[in-house]
């Protein structure tokens, strides 16, 4: 023995929006903090009509307090629980009342903290010395606690910006959302143009989160003219209409691939990625 005391594993809820069986079984249920045994629990939502019913469902039932919202898209490599430990000692000493954690979030200066990769972008960002405080954070994966009352608004519709919202809900409450470095895989399909749905989640949060303007988040910058979303639907019509191209890159069936490219990619003096480990 060291003498150090030893602190057991936090228990914790995962909680997936699935509406997707088979990618969610092929890219979540294939991390491997969940093969085998292991002593968290895992809700799978399904048949509901916006990401905030879901989730505050899901927290409602939580058996832990700390509860972590993944897309049913993403993998969770080998020594991500080992980095978020890390993530959550750091904020114990320094910010014990942190609000959200996340993979991936903006600063309103439009400064990007992330570490992962994503289908057709490559690796992005690199690792963090320490959690870096963001405005938002992407919804890819969210965690947060149970005990800090924080819940989703379920008049916010669809399945877009519930994580900004959820950011902003925390600021509100003198709570700061961080971005932490936990390495994950996004194996989607990634969109160049997105949905009309996004749009209206858009001006909810512009009409509900007035008085936090500029809001940026990491697919768009938010203020009160909306010129930045103007600009980007403009792009969106070239693309669609004059390259007749909607996606940047497409998921694969098997994450097993995208876990050797990024064991070759990166350059870190460590990554932990199971068999794909480099030192």
């Amino acid at each position: 023995m060291d003498g150090r005391e030893y602190v057991p594993e936090p228990k914790i809820t995962f909680v997936v929006a699935v509406n997707d069986r088979d990618v969610f079984e092929h890219n979540f249920l294939a991390s491997p903090c969940l093969r085998g045994p292991h002593p968290h629990e895992t809700l799978v939502q399904e048949q509901f009509v916006s990401a905030p019913k879901a989730y505050n469902d899901a927290i409602g039932r939580s058996s832990n307090d700390l509860i972590i919202f993944c897309h049913q898209d993403v993998y969770l490599p080998e020594g991500w629980l080992e980095d978020l430990r890390r993530a959550l000692d750091y904020l114990d000493i320094y910010d014990p009342n942190w609000g959200v954690l996340g993979c991936s979030g903006m600063t309103v200066d439009h400064d990007h903290w992330r570490y992962l990769y994503s289908t057709g972008l490559g690796v992005s960002g690199g690792p963090l010395e320490h959690p870096k405080p963001v405005q938002t954070l992407d919804e890819i994966v969210l965690i947060l606690r149970k005990s800090s009352g924080l819940r989703f608004d379920e008049q916010l519709p669809h399945f877009h910006l519930y994580g900004t919202d959820i950011c902003l809900q925390a600021s509100r409450r003198g709570m700061k959302s961080y971005a932490i470095s936990a390495f994950c895989i996004h194996n989607t399909h990634q969109p160049l143009v997105l949905p009309p749905e996004f749009y209206q989640c858009c001006k909810y949060i512009r009409r509900t989160w007035s008085d936090c303007l500029p809001i940026q988040t990491t697919c768009v910058r938010i203020t009160t003219y909306d010129i930045p979303i103007y600009a980007r639907r403009l792009r969106e019509a070239y693309l669609r209409y004059i390259r007749r191209k909607e996606f940047g890159g497409t998921r694969v069936k098997d994450v097993r691939g995208l876990v050797e490219d990024c064991a070759q990619t990166i350059t870190a003096p460590r990554l932990h990625l199971g068999r794909c480990e480099r030192s």
